[in-house]
Protein backbone atom coordinates (compact mmCIF):
# COMPACT_ATOMS: atom_id res chain seq x y z
CA UNK A 1 0.00 0.00 0.00
CA UNK A 2 1.66 3.50 -1.16
CA UNK A 3 1.75 5.93 2.00
CA UNK A 4 0.97 9.27 0.10
CA UNK A 5 1.89 12.78 1.97
CA UNK A 6 1.07 16.69 1.75
CA UNK A 7 3.81 18.37 1.30
CA UNK A 8 3.39 22.33 1.66
CA UNK A 9 4.99 23.72 -0.99
CA UNK A 10 7.90 25.77 0.99
CA UNK A 11 5.30 28.17 2.17
CA UNK A 12 5.78 30.27 -1.06
CA UNK A 13 8.64 32.71 0.29
CA UNK A 14 10.46 32.80 -3.20
CA UNK A 15 10.11 36.09 -2.10
CA UNK A 16 7.20 38.23 -4.16
CA UNK A 17 8.04 40.61 -1.39
CA UNK A 18 9.49 43.05 -3.81
CA UNK A 19 8.40 46.57 -2.67
CA UNK A 20 9.75 48.19 -4.54
CA UNK A 21 11.83 51.24 -3.24
CA UNK A 22 15.23 50.78 -4.18
CA UNK A 23 18.27 51.73 -2.21
CA UNK A 24 20.36 54.95 -2.59
CA UNK A 25 23.40 52.88 -1.27
CA UNK A 26 26.10 52.66 -4.31
CA UNK A 27 24.61 54.85 -6.39
CA UNK A 28 25.21 58.21 -8.41
CA UNK A 29 22.39 60.27 -7.09
CA UNK A 30 22.80 62.01 -3.70
CA UNK A 31 20.10 64.30 -3.46
CA UNK A 32 20.07 67.27 -4.78
CA UNK A 33 23.86 67.63 -5.29
CA UNK A 34 26.29 65.94 -7.77
CA UNK A 35 29.94 64.54 -6.45
CA UNK A 36 31.86 66.99 -8.92
CA UNK A 37 35.12 64.88 -9.53
CA UNK A 38 36.13 61.71 -12.31
CA UNK A 39 35.52 59.57 -10.31
CA UNK A 40 34.24 59.33 -6.65
CA UNK A 41 34.12 56.77 -3.96
CA UNK A 42 32.52 56.74 -0.24
CA UNK A 43 33.18 53.28 1.49
CA UNK A 44 32.70 52.19 5.36
CA UNK A 45 36.01 50.75 5.69
CA UNK A 46 35.49 47.84 8.49
CA UNK A 47 32.73 46.62 6.63
CA UNK A 48 33.73 47.46 2.65
CA UNK A 49 30.02 48.80 2.22
CA UNK A 50 29.74 50.61 -0.65
CA UNK A 51 27.57 54.19 -0.04
CA UNK A 52 29.17 55.72 -2.88
CA UNK A 53 30.12 54.88 -6.45
CA UNK A 54 31.11 56.58 -9.19
CA UNK A 55 33.48 55.79 -12.31
CA UNK A 56 35.24 53.89 -9.51
CA UNK A 57 37.19 51.59 -11.91
CA UNK A 58 38.09 54.37 -14.54
CA UNK A 59 41.90 54.35 -15.25
CA UNK A 60 43.09 57.94 -14.09
CA UNK A 61 46.20 60.06 -13.15
CA UNK A 62 46.60 59.10 -9.29
CA UNK A 63 49.08 62.52 -9.10
CA UNK A 64 50.86 62.51 -5.09
CA UNK A 65 47.94 59.94 -3.75
CA UNK A 66 50.81 57.26 -5.58
CA UNK A 67 52.53 57.97 -2.11
CA UNK A 68 50.60 55.89 -0.26
CA UNK A 69 51.70 53.11 -2.16
CA UNK A 70 55.30 53.94 -1.26
CA UNK A 71 54.55 54.50 1.61
CA UNK A 72 52.89 51.24 2.18
CA UNK A 73 56.27 49.19 0.94
CA UNK A 74 58.24 51.53 3.17
CA UNK A 75 56.31 50.21 6.41
CA UNK A 76 56.61 46.68 4.61
CA UNK A 77 60.52 46.94 4.45
CA UNK A 78 60.11 48.04 8.22
CA UNK A 79 58.65 45.21 9.41
CA UNK A 80 60.56 43.22 7.75
CA UNK A 81 63.61 44.71 8.86
CA UNK A 82 65.60 45.96 5.41
CA UNK A 83 65.56 48.92 7.11
CA UNK A 84 64.20 50.87 10.72
CA UNK A 85 62.55 53.96 11.12
CA UNK A 86 65.84 55.16 12.57
CA UNK A 87 68.04 54.08 10.02
CA UNK A 88 69.92 57.09 8.10
CA UNK A 89 69.93 57.63 4.34
CA UNK A 90 71.94 59.69 2.42
CA UNK A 91 70.16 61.27 -0.57
CA UNK A 92 71.47 59.86 -3.50
CA UNK A 93 72.09 62.83 -6.53
CA UNK A 94 69.87 60.33 -8.95
CA UNK A 95 66.89 60.52 -6.42
CA UNK A 96 67.34 64.49 -5.88
CA UNK A 97 68.26 65.54 -9.54
CA UNK A 98 65.37 63.38 -11.37
CA UNK A 99 62.77 65.83 -9.77
CA UNK A 100 61.65 68.27 -12.26
CA UNK A 101 62.08 71.94 -10.40
CA UNK A 102 58.03 72.74 -10.46
CA UNK A 103 57.29 69.29 -8.58
CA UNK A 104 56.47 69.52 -4.22
CA UNK A 105 59.63 68.86 -2.77
CA UNK A 106 60.76 69.07 1.38
CA UNK A 107 63.75 70.99 -0.09
CA UNK A 108 66.79 67.79 0.41
CA UNK A 109 70.17 68.09 -0.73
CA UNK A 110 72.55 65.69 -2.52
CA UNK A 111 74.33 64.30 0.00
CA UNK A 112 71.78 65.33 3.30
CA UNK A 113 71.14 62.57 5.52
CA UNK A 114 67.64 62.09 7.33
CA UNK A 115 66.22 58.94 8.90
CA UNK A 116 63.58 56.81 7.13
CA UNK A 117 61.01 58.43 9.48
CA UNK A 118 62.15 62.05 9.04
CA UNK A 119 61.53 61.02 5.23
CA UNK A 120 58.20 59.63 5.73
CA UNK A 121 57.03 62.76 7.08
CA UNK A 122 58.53 64.52 4.23
CA UNK A 123 56.77 62.84 1.84
CA UNK A 124 53.33 62.27 3.43
CA UNK A 125 53.14 65.61 4.98
CA UNK A 126 54.56 67.79 2.51
CA UNK A 127 54.71 65.45 -0.64
CA UNK A 128 58.08 65.36 -1.38
CA UNK A 129 58.69 63.76 -4.81
CA UNK A 130 63.07 63.66 -3.84
CA UNK A 131 61.94 61.53 -0.59
CA UNK A 132 60.08 58.96 -1.92
CA UNK A 133 63.37 58.43 -4.24
CA UNK A 134 65.61 58.12 -1.51
CA UNK A 135 63.28 55.79 0.37
CA UNK A 136 63.11 53.62 -2.79
CA UNK A 137 66.70 53.25 -3.21
CA UNK A 138 66.98 52.40 0.41
CA UNK A 139 64.17 49.74 -0.23
CA UNK A 140 64.83 48.06 -3.47
CA UNK A 141 68.63 48.93 -4.32
CA UNK A 142 67.24 51.38 -6.88
CA UNK A 143 64.04 53.96 -8.33
CA UNK A 144 63.57 51.43 -10.85
CA UNK A 145 63.30 48.04 -8.80
CA UNK A 146 61.42 49.88 -6.51
CA UNK A 147 58.87 50.60 -9.14
CA UNK A 148 59.02 47.13 -10.11
CA UNK A 149 58.02 45.89 -6.88
CA UNK A 150 54.73 48.88 -5.98
CA UNK A 151 53.52 46.71 -9.66
CA UNK A 152 53.96 43.67 -8.04
CA UNK A 153 52.40 44.99 -5.04
CA UNK A 154 49.70 46.09 -6.87
CA UNK A 155 49.11 43.10 -8.77
CA UNK A 156 48.99 40.89 -5.56
CA UNK A 157 46.67 43.01 -4.49
CA UNK A 158 44.40 42.69 -7.38
CA UNK A 159 44.35 46.40 -8.54
CA UNK A 160 43.65 45.05 -11.63
CA UNK A 161 43.82 48.49 -13.25
CA UNK A 162 46.94 50.08 -11.69
CA UNK A 163 50.46 51.14 -13.29
CA UNK A 164 53.33 52.80 -11.68
CA UNK A 165 55.95 54.33 -13.90
CA UNK A 166 57.69 56.42 -10.79
CA UNK A 167 57.82 56.53 -6.62
CA UNK A 168 55.77 59.78 -6.61
CA UNK A 169 52.75 60.34 -9.02
CA UNK A 170 54.38 63.13 -11.36
CA UNK A 171 52.81 62.85 -14.75
CA UNK A 172 53.56 59.97 -16.80
CA UNK A 173 50.72 58.19 -19.64
CA UNK A 174 51.81 54.92 -18.09
CA UNK A 175 51.09 55.98 -14.83
CA UNK A 176 47.38 55.67 -13.75
CA UNK A 177 45.34 53.97 -10.83
CA UNK A 178 41.47 54.10 -10.31
CA UNK A 179 39.30 55.15 -6.71
CA UNK A 180 38.73 51.54 -5.76
CA UNK A 181 42.12 50.85 -6.37
CA UNK A 182 43.29 53.24 -4.49
CA UNK A 183 40.90 52.02 -1.49
CA UNK A 184 42.70 48.72 -1.97
CA UNK A 185 45.63 49.93 -1.55
CA UNK A 186 44.83 52.08 1.53
CA UNK A 187 43.19 49.99 3.26
CA UNK A 188 46.47 47.25 3.25
CA UNK A 189 48.49 50.23 4.11
CA UNK A 190 46.02 51.06 7.28
CA UNK A 191 46.83 47.71 8.65
CA UNK A 192 50.31 49.16 10.07
CA UNK A 193 49.89 50.55 12.68
CA UNK A 194 52.56 53.45 11.87
CA UNK A 195 50.54 54.83 8.90
CA UNK A 196 47.16 56.75 10.38
CA UNK A 197 49.29 58.31 13.38
CA UNK A 198 51.41 59.33 9.97
CA UNK A 199 48.75 60.55 7.78
CA UNK A 200 47.13 62.34 10.33
CA UNK A 201 49.53 64.65 11.36
CA UNK A 202 49.17 68.28 11.32
CA UNK A 203 52.43 69.20 11.73
CA UNK A 204 55.76 67.96 12.64
CA UNK A 205 59.42 69.14 12.45
CA UNK A 206 61.98 67.61 11.03
CA UNK A 207 65.13 68.24 12.86
CA UNK A 208 68.38 70.01 11.93
CA UNK A 209 70.78 67.73 9.08
CA UNK A 210 74.44 67.75 8.37
CA UNK A 211 73.37 70.05 5.18
CA UNK A 212 69.95 71.56 6.79
CA UNK A 213 68.30 73.74 9.24
CA UNK A 214 65.80 72.13 11.24
CA UNK A 215 62.60 72.03 8.24
CA UNK A 216 58.62 72.66 9.84
CA UNK A 217 56.22 70.75 7.66
CA UNK A 218 52.77 71.61 7.41
CA UNK A 219 49.85 68.71 6.04
CA UNK A 220 48.16 69.44 2.88
CA UNK A 221 45.36 67.80 3.86
CA UNK A 222 42.94 70.97 4.86
CA UNK A 223 40.41 68.52 6.12
CA UNK A 224 42.66 68.09 8.95
CA UNK A 225 44.25 71.41 9.30
CA UNK A 226 43.71 75.01 9.35
CA UNK A 227 47.35 76.42 9.04
CA UNK A 228 46.37 77.93 5.70
CA UNK A 229 42.19 78.35 6.11
CA UNK A 230 39.65 76.35 8.25
CA UNK A 231 37.20 76.71 5.51
CA UNK A 232 37.68 72.78 4.59
CA UNK A 233 37.94 71.69 8.33
CA UNK A 234 35.75 68.18 8.81
CA UNK A 235 34.50 67.12 12.29
CA UNK A 236 36.13 63.83 12.44
CA UNK A 237 38.64 63.64 9.98
CA UNK A 238 41.73 62.04 10.66
CA UNK A 239 44.19 61.89 7.45
CA UNK A 240 45.26 60.70 4.84
CA UNK A 241 46.88 62.16 1.14
CA UNK A 242 46.24 64.75 -1.22
CA UNK A 243 47.57 64.87 -4.47
CA UNK A 244 47.09 67.66 -7.52
CA UNK A 245 49.25 68.01 -11.03
CA UNK A 246 47.81 69.65 -14.33
CA UNK A 247 46.71 66.45 -15.56
CA UNK A 248 45.19 64.70 -12.91
CA UNK A 249 43.14 67.47 -11.40
CA UNK A 250 43.06 67.83 -7.45
CA UNK A 251 42.52 64.56 -5.44
CA UNK A 252 42.27 63.47 -1.67
CA UNK A 253 42.28 60.38 -0.51
CA UNK A 254 40.42 60.74 3.14
CA UNK A 255 38.58 59.08 6.23
CA UNK A 256 36.89 60.30 8.97
CA UNK A 257 34.85 59.08 12.12
CA UNK A 258 31.98 59.78 14.22
CA UNK A 259 30.18 58.60 16.78
CA UNK A 260 31.27 54.98 16.59
CA UNK A 261 31.54 55.03 12.67
CA UNK A 262 34.34 55.20 10.23
CA UNK A 263 34.39 56.38 6.35
CA UNK A 264 37.09 56.18 3.49
CA UNK A 265 36.58 58.40 0.43
CA UNK A 266 38.73 58.64 -2.37
CA UNK A 267 37.76 61.82 -5.51
CA UNK A 268 39.97 62.38 -8.22
CA UNK A 269 40.04 64.83 -11.00
CA UNK A 270 38.60 67.39 -9.09
CA UNK A 271 38.88 71.28 -9.96
CA UNK A 272 40.18 74.27 -8.23
CA UNK A 273 37.34 76.81 -9.09
CA UNK A 274 37.21 81.27 -8.24
CA UNK A 275 33.94 82.26 -6.94
CA UNK A 276 32.55 85.38 -7.95
CA UNK A 277 33.31 87.16 -5.09
CA UNK A 278 37.19 85.70 -5.46
CA UNK A 279 37.29 83.00 -2.94
CA UNK A 280 39.06 79.80 -4.44
CA UNK A 281 37.57 76.80 -3.54
CA UNK A 282 39.75 73.34 -4.12
CA UNK A 283 36.84 70.99 -4.79
CA UNK A 284 38.76 67.90 -3.48
CA UNK A 285 38.19 69.06 -0.16
CA UNK A 286 34.51 70.21 -0.91
CA UNK A 287 33.37 66.98 -2.40
CA UNK A 288 34.81 65.20 0.10
CA UNK A 289 32.90 66.90 2.80
CA UNK A 290 29.70 66.23 1.07
CA UNK A 291 30.60 62.75 0.86
CA UNK A 292 30.83 62.24 4.65
CA UNK A 293 28.06 64.56 5.32
CA UNK A 294 25.94 62.20 3.53
CA UNK A 295 27.33 59.22 4.65
CA UNK A 296 27.35 59.94 8.39
CA UNK A 297 24.10 62.32 7.93
CA UNK A 298 22.10 59.70 5.67
CA UNK A 299 22.77 56.47 6.60
CA UNK A 300 22.20 53.98 9.74
CA UNK A 301 23.04 50.85 10.42
CA UNK A 302 19.92 48.36 10.80
CA UNK A 303 19.20 45.03 10.88
CA UNK A 304 17.96 43.32 8.27
CA UNK A 305 17.59 39.38 9.56
CA UNK A 306 17.79 38.26 13.00
CA UNK A 307 19.82 35.26 13.27
CA UNK A 308 16.95 33.43 15.39
CA UNK A 309 14.38 34.26 12.64
CA UNK A 310 12.43 31.57 11.10
CA UNK A 311 12.06 32.23 7.94
CA UNK A 312 10.38 29.46 6.30
CA UNK A 313 9.74 25.51 5.80
CA UNK A 314 11.46 23.20 3.76
CA UNK A 315 9.10 19.94 2.55
CA UNK A 316 10.93 16.80 4.21
CA UNK A 317 10.71 13.08 2.63
CA UNK A 318 10.89 9.28 4.20
CA UNK A 319 10.08 10.49 7.83
CA UNK A 320 7.08 9.66 9.63
CA UNK A 321 7.57 12.57 12.29
CA UNK A 322 6.70 15.34 9.95
CA UNK A 323 6.88 16.41 6.42
CA UNK A 324 8.42 19.97 6.81
CA UNK A 325 11.38 21.50 9.00
CA UNK A 326 11.97 24.99 9.64
CA UNK A 327 14.73 26.98 8.62
CA UNK A 328 16.64 29.69 9.99
CA UNK A 329 19.63 32.23 8.59
CA UNK A 330 23.11 31.07 9.62
CA UNK A 331 23.61 34.44 10.69
CA UNK A 332 22.40 37.98 11.99
CA UNK A 333 22.52 40.13 8.68
CA UNK A 334 23.14 44.33 9.68
CA UNK A 335 24.33 46.81 7.12
CA UNK A 336 24.05 50.49 6.83
CA UNK A 337 20.87 52.00 5.14
CA UNK A 338 19.52 55.31 3.82
CA UNK A 339 17.58 56.66 6.84
CA UNK A 340 14.31 56.54 4.90
CA UNK A 341 14.41 52.64 4.22
CA UNK A 342 12.73 50.46 6.27
CA UNK A 343 14.38 46.96 6.41
CA UNK A 344 11.08 45.00 6.66
CA UNK A 345 8.94 46.55 3.46
CA UNK A 346 11.93 47.93 1.63
CA UNK A 347 14.33 44.71 1.56
CA UNK A 348 13.90 41.83 -0.96
CA UNK A 349 13.71 38.26 0.64
CA UNK A 350 14.64 35.46 -2.34
CA UNK A 351 14.72 31.91 -1.15
CA UNK A 352 16.37 29.54 -2.94
CA UNK A 353 16.92 25.73 -1.90
CA UNK A 354 19.54 23.53 -2.43
CA UNK A 355 16.84 20.54 -3.37
CA UNK A 356 13.07 20.93 -3.83
CA UNK A 357 12.32 18.73 -0.78
CA UNK A 358 14.62 16.96 1.59
CA UNK A 359 15.25 13.47 2.54
CA UNK A 360 15.19 12.45 5.98
CA UNK A 361 17.30 12.20 8.40
CA UNK A 362 17.81 15.86 8.58
CA UNK A 363 20.76 17.11 11.25
CA UNK A 364 19.88 20.38 13.12
CA UNK A 365 21.96 23.22 11.30
CA UNK A 366 22.40 21.23 8.06
CA UNK A 367 22.40 24.47 5.09
CA UNK A 368 18.89 23.69 3.42
CA UNK A 369 19.05 26.63 0.74
CA UNK A 370 20.38 30.25 0.96
CA UNK A 371 18.31 34.01 0.85
CA UNK A 372 19.72 36.65 -0.91
CA UNK A 373 18.51 40.50 1.05
CA UNK A 374 18.54 43.07 -1.80
CA UNK A 375 16.86 45.97 -2.98
CA UNK A 376 16.88 47.20 -6.67
CA UNK A 377 20.48 46.48 -8.04
CA UNK A 378 21.80 46.57 -4.75
CA UNK A 379 22.81 43.04 -2.84
CA UNK A 380 22.94 43.25 0.80
CA UNK A 381 24.30 39.78 1.68
CA UNK A 382 23.22 36.34 0.66
CA UNK A 383 23.37 34.16 3.89
CA UNK A 384 22.87 30.13 4.42
CA UNK A 385 19.86 28.77 5.87
CA UNK A 386 19.77 26.10 8.55
CA UNK A 387 17.59 23.48 9.52
CA UNK A 388 16.26 24.40 12.90
CA UNK A 389 15.88 20.55 14.21
CA UNK A 390 17.27 17.09 13.70
CA UNK A 391 14.54 14.94 11.86
CA UNK A 392 14.27 11.00 11.71
CA UNK A 393 14.20 8.73 8.89
CA UNK A 394 11.33 6.13 8.92
CA UNK A 395 12.99 2.78 8.97
CA UNK A 396 10.21 1.61 6.78
CA UNK A 397 10.49 4.31 4.28
CA UNK A 398 13.68 4.44 4.20
CA UNK A 399 14.20 0.87 2.37
CA UNK A 400 15.24 0.47 -0.68
CA UNK A 401 12.09 -0.73 -3.19
CA UNK A 402 11.94 -4.42 -3.83
CA UNK A 403 11.01 -5.54 -7.28
CA UNK A 404 9.98 -8.94 -6.06
CA UNK A 405 7.01 -7.53 -3.57
CA UNK A 406 3.95 -6.46 -5.66
CA UNK A 407 2.69 -2.89 -4.16
CA UNK A 408 -0.72 -2.98 -2.76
Amino acid sequence: MKIRRLFSLFFCLVLALSLAAPARAAADDVGDWEVEAKAALLIDPDTEEILYARNIHERLYPASLTKIMTCLLVLEAIDSKVIAMDTVLTASEPAVTSIPPDGSTAGIQVGEELTVEELLYCIMLSSANEGCNILAEAVSGSIEAFVEKMNDKAAALKCEDTRFANTNGLPDPNHYTTAWDLYVITKEARTHPEFMPLVGTIYHEVPATNLSEARKLYTTNYLISSYRTSYYLYQGADGIKTGSTSAAGHCLVASASRSGRSLLSVVLGTERVTLEDGTILTKSFVETGKLFDWGFDGFTRQILLGGDELVGEVPVTLSQEQNTVKVHPSEEVERLLPKEMNPKTDVDRTITLTEESVEAPVTKGQVLGQMTLSSGDTVYAVVDLLADEDVSASRLLSLPANPMIPEL
